[in-house]
C-alpha cells in the first residue's frame, strides 16, 4: 500500500530500489507474520551499543508495510542530502482505507468558515483523530528515531490489548519514524565507527542537518531548510489534532520531563491548545507511574513556550495541540551507571514533590530505557486521543471558529504590506512564507483608505478573520517579555531561547496595522485570495499525495503568486548601478562574476559633526544587453544606468572558518552565502595553521563562535586525533600575519571577542563582567544608530534594526585606528522588540568596528545580521563584509566623526537595577 510523489531520480534512487527488492525477496508476502524489528535489523531495538540507520528503519518499515494491512508508507520528498524521505500512517484497515474521507473532515474542521456546531459536531463523531508522532529530529538524542520501530511493532500486533485496539479504531497515527534522515544515518554511522574505542561517547565532528544541525528545531516560522518545508507541507496537508516531538536531555536527575511547560507561554494561542497539552502531559504522568516508571517531571520551570520558531509551537498557532517531551539521555547507545553520588545536592534526599512525584533513585540507564519511557508516553498520548477524539476534532473546529470572530470584533483586524519597500524582495521573502503556512493573503486591486492612511493598489493584505490569526499576529507584532521574578526584587528570570523575532524589523518591511474595522467596500477591494490557501491537497479534492517532492515556495501556489515589484533600469548608462539595500543585488555581483562581467563599488560619502553619511553603490559592467536586462528581471532588481567610476573588483577569495566542534551559525552562515551565490571555501582549523593565508584569501569570515572554541576545539583523547583541538597560538599567530599582510578577518558577535584578546586589538568589551543579572540581551531585536557610508554598512538605514544576542558592546582605546560603523544610543532603551535588561551600560557605545591591524582590517560585529536566516534586512552587512577587501578599504577614509567615545559609566546603584522591559 504505497504511494509516491514522484519517481526517485536522485543518487540514493539505486540504493532504495536494491534494499526495497531485497526487502521483499526475503519477507513475508501480504497477510503473513509480521516481521519483528530484530528479524530485519539483525539486533532487538534498543540493544546496548547498536542504532539502527535511516536506511535500516526504511527497511523494517517496508518489510512491515508489504505484511501489514494496518501500515501504509508514504514518501514525503526528499531531504537536504538527498535521501528519499518516507511517513508511515497506522491504523486499522479500515481506516487507511477510507483515509481520505477522515483527511477531508479534519481539514474542514480546521478551516470551517461558516460551518455551523450542529455540522461541526457531526463531523467530529463520524472523524478520526489524526495524531502527529515524530522520532529523530535531533539525531544525537538517538533513543526517539529506535522507539518509532517497536512503536509501529507493537501498534500493529497489538490485537490482545484491548487500548491499542482502541487506538487503531479511532486514530489515525502519523509517525514520522526519522523526521531527520541525513542526520539519523550520519550519527549512527559515527556511533559504530567508533563503538569499542576511546571514543565510543565522542561528540560529532559535524552538524547533524547539512546546514543547521540542532536548529532544525528553531526553523518553524521562516522554513528555510528543506526539512522543515516538508514538515510543515504534510501537517497542512493533514492538519493533525495533535503533534508530539521527542526529545532527549531530561534535567538531572529526572528520566522523563514533560507538559506544562513553564512560564511565560505565548499569548496568541488558543486557550483549548494549553488545555489539551497539560491533558496530555498529565496523563504521561499517570500512564508512567501505572507502569513503575519513575523520574517523571513536569515542565515547571526551564523550557517555556515563548519562542514560536520551535516545530512543534509554530504549530500551537494554527490550533493544532503541540508539545515535545525530554526523555533522559547518556551518550547514543551506550549504558551508564548513576549513584545518588552523581546526582545534584538538591535531589540526594529523594524526596516526592507535586512536579516530581516519584525520584528516579538510580542505577543502569539504556537506551532500551529511554526507548521504554517513550513508548509509554506515545500510547498515552494515541490512548487520550482515542478516548477524547470527538472533543479533540470539535474543538479544532470551535479553536478556528474562535479565532476568526476575534480577530472580526476586535484589533488587529488586518496588515498592509506595500509593495514598494527598501528592499521590495524582502517583502515578497516575508510574505511567502506565511503564505507557506497557510496564511491567507491578497492584494488590493484598487486604492482603499485605512485607519486615515491610503494604501495603493497592489499592497498586499492579510485579513485576521481567518483561523491561523494568531500565526500571522505572533510573527508580526512586537513582543513584551514578561518581568518575572522568584521575588519582587529578585533576579528576573531569562528567556529559554529568544525574546523577540518580529518580522517587519526582522526584515526592514513597513508593515501597517489596521486598527479599525475593515468594511465591505476595503474587503471588497482585497479581492480573492492569490491562490488556494491549500495548496496540494484541499479538502474533497481527487487522489491526494501526487505533490512533487520539491518543495521550494515557488510549488507552493499562494506563496507563488506574491510576487515583488517588477525589475526596472532607471536612466541610461553603461553600468548596472545596484542599491545596497536589495539583497538581490548580491546574487546579481556573484553571477556577473561568474559570467565574466566587471563589478566596481562607489563609494558614499562620510558624514559631518556626527551624522551619518550617504551609502555607497555597486555597479556592474561588461555585460550584454540582454544579460543585464535578464538579470535585472529574473531578480527583480530596481537598478538604475550609470557609470562604473568606482574601484574596480576582483571577486574576492573568501574563506569561511569551519570548526570540528560543529557551530550551528557557522551552518547559517553557509546556508545565507549559498543562497546569494557567493563563492567561499571552508577553512578547517589545520587551513588556518598551514599559514599563507594572504595567498589563499582576501576575506576570512568567522561566525559566532566562542574564542575557547576557535582556540582549543575538542579536547585532546575525546575525539579521534584528526577532530582533536582548535587553531591553537599558531593559528593566532597566523591570522595576525594574514590581517597584518592586508586581509579581511570578520567575526560575528562572540567570535570579535576572540579577535579582540588573541590580536590584542585597541578595544575593549564594556559588557565584559557586567552580571547577568544586571546586564541580558540574549535575543532580542534593538535600534542602533548606523553610518551607511561605511563599506561594510552600505545599504543600512541610519536607523536600523539589529538582532543582537549576548553580544559585545565596544569601546576603543587611546591608540585605535578606524572607523565606528553602528553605536547604541546615547539614552533611552535601544529595544524594539524582546527583552533588554541594563540599558545603562550600553548608551553610546559602539555595536560594530572596522579596526585597522598592520596593512589589513578586522571588522568586529557586536550582531547577528544573519541569525538563524532570519533578518534579511542585515544580510547585507554580512555581505558587505564579505565583500570588504583592502581594495574597497582603500576607497573609504580611515576615521570619521560619526562617533565619539562616551564617559565611562559609574557603577549603576543597587546593582544595576533593569530599566527596559518591553
Amino acid at each position: 500500500m504505497r504511494r509516491s510523489y514522484a519517481t526517485l531520480d536522485r543518487p540514493f534512487q539505486a540504493v532504495l530500489t536494491t534494499v526495497l527488492a531485497a526487502a521483499l525477496m526475503a519477507g513475508p508476502a501480504l497477510g503473513q507474520s509480521v516481521p519483528t524489528p530484530e528479524s530485519v535489523l539483525g539486533f532487538p531495538i534498543g540493544a546496548d551499543f547498536r542504532l539502527a540507520t535511516y536506511e535500516e528503519s526504511l527497511q523494517y518499515f517496508q518489510r512491515l508495510d508489504a505484511a501489514s494491512d494496518r501500515v501504509e508508507l508514504r514518501q514525503v520528498g526528499e531531504t537536504s542530502m538527498g535521501r528519499p524521505w518516507y511517513l508511515a500512517l497506522i491504523s486499522s484497515a479500515e481506516n487507511l482505507r477510507n483515509v481520505d474521507r477522515y483527511r477531508d473532515i479534519a481539514l474542514r474542521l480546521a478551516d470551517p468558515g461558516d460551518m455551523n456546531p450542529e455540522e461541526a459536531r457531526r463531523l467530529a463523531r463520524e472523524g478520526k483523530a489524526v495524531v502527529h508522532i515524530d522520532g529523530g529530529l535531533h539525531a544525537t538524542e538517538a533513543a526517539h528515531a529506535q522507539h518509532s520501530i517497536q512503536l509501529a511493532y507493537d501498534l500493529v500486533t497489538g490485537d490482545d490489548d484491548p487500548e491499542i485496539a482502541r487506538i487503531l479504531d479511532d486514530v489515525i497515527l502519523i509517525l514520522w519514524f526519522s523526521i531527520n534522515p541525513d542526520g539519523q544515518t550520519m550519527v549512527s554511522d559515527w556511533y559504530e565507527s567508533n563503538v569499542g574505542t576511546p571514543f565510543e561517547v565522542a561528540s560529532t565532528p559535524f552538524l547533524y542537518q547539512k546546514y543547521i544541525g540542532h536548529d532544525n528545531n528553531r526553523d518553524g516560522y521562516m522554513i528555510n531548510q528543506i526539512e522543515s518545508r516538508v514538515v510543515t507541507r504534510v501537517t497542512r496537508e493533514w492538519e493533525p489534532q495533535i503533534m508530539y516531538n521527542h526529545h532527549q536531555t531530561a534535567p538531572f536527575p529526572a528520566r522523563i520531563w514533560i507538559p506544562p511547560f513553564a512560564e511565560p507561554i505565548s499569548p496568541h494561542v488558543h486557550p483549548l491548545m494549553w488545555r489539551t497539552v497539560n491533558l496530555m502531559g498529565m496523563a504521561m504522568a499517570q500512564a508512567l507511574e501505572e507502569r513503575g516508571q519513575t523520574g517523571a517531571v513536569h515542565m515547571g520551570s526551564g523550557f517555556d513556550n515563548w519562542y514560536p520558531g520551535f516545530m512543534d509551537h509554530a504549530n500551537n498557532f494554527h490550533n493544532v495541540a503541540s508539545f515535545l517531551t525530554e526523555t533522559g539521555l547518556y551518550r547514543y547507545a551506550t549504558p551508564h551507571f548513576y549513584t545518588v553520588n552523581d546526582f545534584p545536592s538538591s535531589a540526594r534526599e529523594l524526596r516526592p514533590q507535586s512536579l516530581y512525584a516519584s525520584p528516579w533513585e538510580g542505577g543502569w540507564w539504556r537506551i532500551r530505557d529511554a526507548i521504554d519511557y517513550m513508548i509509554t508516553a506515545s500510547v498515552s498520548v494515541l490512548d487520550v486521543a482515542a478516548k477524547y477524539k470527538t472533543d479533540l476534532l470539535y474543538n479544532r473546529y470551535q479553536a478556528a471558529r474562535d479565532v476568526a470572530a476575534e480577530y472580526r470584533d476586535g484589533p488587529p483586524y488586518g496588515y498592509f504590506i506595500p509593495q514598494d519597500q527598501v528592499d521590495p524582495v524582502a517583502a515578497a521573502e516575508m510574505l511567502r512564507r506565511l503564505a507557506f503556512n497557510d496564511i491567507e493573503v491578497r492584494q488590493l486591486t484598487r486604492p482603499v483608505t485605512a485607519d486615515g492612511v491610503t494604501h495603493p493598489e497592489g499592497t498586499w493584505v492579510v485579513l485576521m478573520d481567518q483561523p491561523n490569526a494568531n500565526f500571522a499576529r505572533q510573527l508580526f507584532e512586537v513582543q513584551s517579555y514578561p518581568d518575572l521574578r522568584e521575588y519582587p526584587e529578585g533576579p528576573p528570570e531569562q528567556p529559554y531561547d529568544v525574546s523577540g523575532w518580529t518580522l517587519p524589523y526582522q526584515f526592514h518591511v513597513r508593515v501597517v496595522e489596521a486598527r479599525s474595522p475593515l468594511g465591505a467596500d476595503l474587503r471588497g477591494a482585497a479581492g480573492e485570495l492569490l491562490a488556494d490557501p491549500l495548496p496540494w491537497n484541499a479538502a474533497g479534492d481527487a487522489e491526494p499525495f501526487d505533490s512533487p517532492p520539491d518543495v521550494g515556495f515557488d510549488t507552493h501556489p499562494n506563496a507563488r503568486a506574491i510576487v515583488p515589484l517588477p525589475g526596472r533600469v532607471r536612466g541610461g548608462g553603461g553600468a548596472l548601478l545596484l542599491d545596497p539595500a536589495e539583497n538581490n543585488g548580491y546574487r546579481a555581483l556573484n553571477r556577473a562574476w561568474e559570467s565574466g562581467g566587471r563589478v566596481s563599488f562607489l563609494a558614499g560619502a562620510v558624514g559631518d559633526s556626527g551624522s551619518a553619511g550617504t551609502s555607497g553603490r555597486w555597479a556592474i559592467s561588461g555585460l550584454s544587453g540582454s544579460a543585464r536586462n535578464a538579470m535585472v528581471e529574473e531578480l527583480h532588481l530596481q537598478a538604475s544606468g550609470g557609470s562604473a567610476d568606482g574601484v574596480a573588483m576582483s571577486r574576492p577569495r573568501v574563506g569561511l572558518y569551519r570548526p570540528w566542534n560543529a557551530s550551528m551559525d557557522e551552518g547559517w552562515t553557509r546556508w545565507v552565502m549559498e543562497m546569494y551565490d557567493f563563492d567561499f571555501t571552508s577553512l578547517y582549523n589545520a587551513d588556518v595553521r598551514a599559514g599563507d593565508l594572504n595567498g589563499r584569501y582576501d576575506v576570512i569570515v568567522m561566525a559566532d563562535i566562542g574564542a575557547g572554541a576557535i582556540l582549543d576545539g575538542f579536547e585532546e583523547g575525546s575525539v579521534p586525533a584528526r577532530y582533536a583541538g582548535g587553531i591553537g597560538a599558531e593559528g593566532v599567530r597566523e591570522l595576525d600575519a594574514f590581517v597584518r599582510q592586508g586581509g579581511t578577518l570578520v567575526t560575528l558577535n562572540n567570535s570579535s571577542r576572540f579577535a579582540v584578546d588573541q590580536l590584542h586589538l585597541p578595544v575593549r568589551n564594556v559588557v565584559e563582567d557586567v552580571d547577568r543579572d544586571e546586564y541580558f540581551a540574549g535575543g532580542a531585536i534593538i535600534q542602533l544608530h548606523v553610518d551607511p557610508s561605511h563599506p561594510v554598512m552600505s545599504g543600512m538605514p541610519e536607523r536600523a534594526a539589529v538582532f543582537v544576542g549576548n553580544s559585545p558592546v565596544f569601546t576603543v582605546e587611546d591608540d585605535f585606528r578606524g572607523r565606528v560603523l553602528a553605536k547604541y544610543p546615547e539614552n533611552g532603551s535601544p529595544l524594539l522588540s524582546g527583552y533588554f535588561l541594563g540599558e545603562e551600560y550600553v548608551h553610546g557605545y559602539a555595536a560594530a568596528l572596522d579596526v585597522a591591524h598592520g596593512d589589513g582590517r578586522v571588522v568586529l560585529l557586536g550582531m547577528k545580521p544573519q541569525w538563524r536566516g532570519q533578518p534579511f534586512g542585515t544580510f547585507k552587512v554580512l555581505f558587505n563584509a564579505a565583500l570588504y577587501t583592502r581594495a574597497v578599504a582603500g576607497s573609504t577614509p580611515e576615521t570619521s566623526v560619526f562617533w565619539t567615545a562616551p564617559v565611562e559609566p559609574e557603577e549603576p546603584e543597587g546593582g544595576g537595577e533593569a530599566r527596559s522591559r518591553r
